[in-house]
């Protein structure tokens, strides 16, 4: 069976984690020929070569000045073409990398490579004349083969044996694969950054109090979060049309639009047929995976630009302009697509209860006396992506940027450092709560109330 694994190199010069562990879940199908994809440029060789002692024959790098400055789908049509060259069985990607948090590429890429698609795959089954696999939220699902999977972060990528050889690797230029320059890098990108600036979203001015004055604090706070509006900034100027794929998008279409026509989540091609018919302005989705998916491959079939996880958006001089996190959650970047209509998946809040205790690495040895304390008020348990990664709590309970976001009216934060990525996911807590020994720790300049306390003390109150 042939294998193609598309892989990027990291800002720490590591292969992305999510890259690493569809390489792992490739390197442990029997007999596969494995070949590594990668558009970079030529300075990535060694690290490419490094990665070949794991088990792939060789390793493709496509590298050309013309492919720089590429967006989710000028990359993807690029691979496609070194796809199409190395006619592969199986295409493994990464759900997404740290940079970009987008997780289109590879959706957008099953559309440019003819392949079937499987995102968000937490185990491989079975490969017959189908493959199966087990997916993180949308059940076991099987697909003709050629096929491409998104796979989550559920392995460790092994180390090289002491005997592991060097495979070979090739270097291909616009040229070899026969792109055209219109459809590559920054020139064919139809969403383009117009500017960055820091995240500086959900500071809040902290009040330190007692472990002991939790539970009033908690009681007063449910009350005030009920009485106050979880709003969207909405934008002076508006669009003539949009579309809202489903109703979850709805809060950010009226935002930016009177009149916003309403479509069912059918399947790609329906939902491509009835833009085209429409003729729209815009099309907002929203960030469940399922609207993931169905964006970017909708995107690479249309040609259309997409914007993934606004958490804004407005209108300029008759444009939508877009406001996402990126780079874990650390700059905020604004976006215009070329392309009309725009198209953006936008960052929908999901249910919950009014108090959610979520739990971090720092707490994780009090997880079930933190489960009782939330059972005691009936609280929600959810969780940051470390827990997660380390096995202590389920994905579905992640909160951040590659988890849920959530706008509780209280939100307890036990042991949660306050990394950027996990604040994009609970910026819009009505009042957040934050418990922690160190009075450093950056989630206290998220919340409106601080506890210099271990969980175990607070426990200890508590009862």
């Amino acid at each position: 069976m042939k294998i193609v694994v598309c892989i990027r190199q990291g800002l720490d010069g590591e292969i992305n984690p999510f890259d690493a562990c569809a390489y792992e879940e490739a390197l442990r199908i029997k007999g596969a020929e494995i070949t590594l994809l990668s558009m970079a440029p030529e300075s990535a060789r060694d690290f490419l070569l490094r990665l070949t002692r794991l088990g792939a024959r060789r390793a493709v790098l496509l590298s050309d000045r013309a492919f720089a400055g590429a967006d989710t789908l000028a990359t993807a049509y690029t691979l496609s073409l070194a796809i199409k060259k190395l006619s592969p069985d199986l295409i493994f990607c990464g759900r997404q990398t740290l940079v970009g948090d987008t997780a289109q590429t590879g959706p957008m890429l099953s559309v440019y490579a003819n392949a079937s698609l499987i995102t968000n795959v937490m185990s491989i089954e079975r490969i017959e004349e189908k493959i199966t696999c087990t997916t993180r939220d949308m059940g076991v699902r099987s697909v003709s083969l050629p096929a491409l999977l998104t796979v989550e972060r559920i392995n460790t990528l092994r180390l090289p044996s002491i005997m592991s050889r060097v495979g070979k690797i090739e270097v291909w230029n616009a040229e070899d694969v026969g792109a055209d320059a219109d459809r590559c890098g920054l020139h064919g990108s139809p969403t383009r950054v117009i500017r960055t600036f820091e995240n500086e979203g959900g500071r809040r001015k902290c009040v330190f109090i007692q472990p002991s004055e939790l539970k009033s604090t908690v009681a007063n706070a449910i009350e005030k979060g009920r009485e106050v509006p979880d709003t969207v900034k909405r934008s002076e100027e508006k669009l003539p049309h949009v579309i809202s794929v489903g109703e979850t998008p709805l809060e950010f279409a009226r935002t930016v639009c009177d009149k916003i026509t309403v479509i069912d989540m059918t399947d790609a091609d329906d939902i491509a047929l009835k833009i085209r018919e429409k003729s729209p302005d815009a099309v907002l989705w929203g960030s469940d995976s399922r609207s993931k998916e169905l964006s970017a491959r909708v995107s690479a079939m249309l040609g259309l630009g997409l914007c993934a996880d606004c958490t804004e958006l407005s209108v300029e001089n008759g444009r939508l302009i877009m406001y996402r996190p990126a780079l874990s959650g650390s700059i905020i970047a604004k976006i215009e697509s070329r392309t009309i209509p725009a198209m953006a998946t936008v960052r929908t809040v999901t249910e919950s209860r009014d108090v959610i205790i979520a739990v971090g690495y720092g707490a994780r040895d009090s997880l079930d006396g933190l489960s009782k304390m939330a059972e005691s008020m009936s609280a929600e348990v959810l969780s940051t992506r470390k827990l997660v990664d380390n096995g202590y709590m389920p994905y579905h309970t992640q909160v951040g940027l590659t988890g849920r976001t959530v706008a509780p009216p209280v939100y307890v934060a036990v042991g949660v450092h306050g990394a950027v990525h996990h604040i994009a996911g609970m910026q819009r807590a009505k009042t957040v709560i934050a418990v922690n020994p160190d009075r450093g720790a950056p989630i206290f300049d998220y919340a409106d109330f601080g506890i210099l306390s271990t969980a175990e003390e607070l426990l200890g109150e508590w009862n």
